[in-house]
């Protein structure tokens, strides 16, 4: 039975990924509400709890939507804000604050023009903008230094990099809604131009537009709901934070099924690998190359192609992906027994969340 404070995911909804031009941001985040409402059987009225991510104003959508929540939230549009929402949303039904929260994301980056690199890009926030003098003007810059360095640090090699990305590639071929299926050798990722080298165009995500909700409610309610409750087991965020999530969710590296890594470039798929202890220091390369994250391995990891190759859905796609894949319903890339899945975000501010079939 649920335990009375236990939280879980109920409802999960997206759109299409790719350029969508028709749609603005409050658009494609409305239709993935609607998916995640259809999908666990709730209403709009039933919302009590609201955050909105990279949508630009929360009371245009609370209009657009017609809710009128008692809580009510928005966040910038980083990538590190996916991980930091759930958490809330999970302390605000936790405090009795809301019952049930949707957490919805809307993104016309694509079509809007954005871009991740140059002068004119400031990253969202002005943060990076004192590095750009020295050349780093953009994140793929700054993960092409942390690759180089880890690379001589280490002996990692661009096969290894190239492994990540082939493997995620190969799990998009068997996701429909993924923007990129079409499978790649490490010859065709060789040959990919070099964006800041070391690495390769298809190591970097994807920018497309697209949508996604997750609507969180408290494991008691969820029992009665259409669809069978994930509960969020642990969850962490900074210094320390793998520790304290799986302490929280009370099981151990060896319990977890499947990993959704926050896959903005490939290099961070290996340092969140060592980050977040499944495998040391220096020996995530050799990790990768010898198959561990495909499906049917030990560790089978970004299932849906990640933001590689499904869509960057700045981590909201990889959380959706892990409710499903405990869910059990992944269809053809479906992970055998599937009892929890580990979300991870090595962003500059470092989440870490763990869903499992009952709460803890």
């Amino acid at each position: 039975m649920a335990r009375a404070d236990s939280v879980a995911v109920v409802g999960v909804g997206h759109t299409r990924y790719g350029k969508l031009p028709e749609y603005d941001a409050y658009e494609l985040g409305l239709w993935a509400l609607n998916e995640a409402l259809a999908d666990c059987g709730l209403h709009f009225e039933d919302i009590d709890g609201l955050i909105v991510n990279r949508i630009p104003d929360y009371q245009r959508f609370c209009e657009i939507a017609g809710v009128n929540p008692s809580y009510v939230s928005i966040t910038p549009g980083q990538g590190r804000f996916s991980g930091i929402c759930i958490e809330t949303a999970a302390a605000l039904i936790r405090d009795g604050l809301a019952n049930t929260v949707a957490l919805v994301y809307g993104n016309n980056g694509r079509s809007g023009g954005d871009r991740y690199g140059g002068a004119g890009d400031t990253y969202g926030s002005g943060g990076g903008g004192q590095w750009f003098a020295y050349g780093m003007t953009s994140p793929g810059a700054f993960h092409a230094l942390m690759a180089r360095r880890h690379m001589e640090l280490y002996g990692t090699t661009a096969d290894q990099l190239g492994t990540v990305s082939k493997t995620f590639r190969n799990h998009a071929a068997l996701n429909p809604s993924a923007v990129m299926r079409t499978p790649f050798t490490l010859a065709d990722y060789h040959a990919s131009r070099y964006i800041c080298e070391p690495l390769h165009l298809l190591d970097y995500c994807l920018i497309n537009d697209g949508g996604v909700a997750l609507i969180l409610s408290s494991g008691a309610r969820a029992r009665d709901l259409r669809q069978p409750p994930v509960h969020v087991r642990g969850y962490g965020m900074a210094t320390q934070l793998a520790a304290s999530s799986f302490r929280a969710a009370g099981i151990t590296h060896s319990d977890i099924s499947t990993l959704m890594i926050y896959d903005n470039f490939t290099p961070t798929v290996l340092f969140s690998l060592e980050g977040f202890g499944y495998c040391g220091d220096g020996e995530s390369g050799p990790f990768v190359a010898e198959g561990h994250l495909a499906l049917g391995a030990r560790y089978p990891t970004n299932t849906s192609g990640g933001h590689l190759s499904e869509s960057y859905m700045q981590g909201w796609a990889l959380n959706l992906e892990a409710v499903r894949q405990v869910r059990g319903a992944c269809g053809e890339r479906q992970v055998k027994d599937c009892a929890f899945a580990h979300y991870m975000a090595a962003a500059p501010v470092v989440t870490s969340i763990i869903y499992g079939r009952q709460p803890s």
